[in-house]
């Protein structure tokens, strides 16, 4: 039952990734493009909690030997900090623009 849940885990990151590239993909053809804000954030949230999720789980479910675990954690650690920035950035300037900052 476990590895059910894990592969879960991976689909769903799969579904946010495709998700977030159809989105991309469907703006583009609309000939919308995106601006350094929210819209901004939006786009490239999904995608990279996707890649998070599916960085977590499929080494281990993979039984990939422990040094590659030890990167992608590694990798999987810095992609959540360079995520944590950018909405704290992303969130100062709203709150700026709003003037309750």
């Amino acid at each position: 039952m476990l590895r059910f849940m894990d592969w879960s885990v991976v689909a769903m990151g799969c579904l946010l990734v495709l998700g977030s590239l159809v989105s991309r993909w469907w703006a583009a053809r609309k000939g919308e493009g995106l601006d350094q804000g929210v819209r901004f954030l939006w786009a490239w949230l999904p995608f990279l909690m996707g890649l998070g999720m599916i960085g977590a789980k499929v080494p281990g479910l993979l039984h990939a030997p422990h040094p590659v675990v030890e990167i992608v954690d590694a990798l999987n650690f810095m992609l959540a900090v360079t995520v944590l920035v950018y909405v704290l950035r992303t969130g100062r300037r709203i709150f700026r623009a709003h003037g309750t900052m």
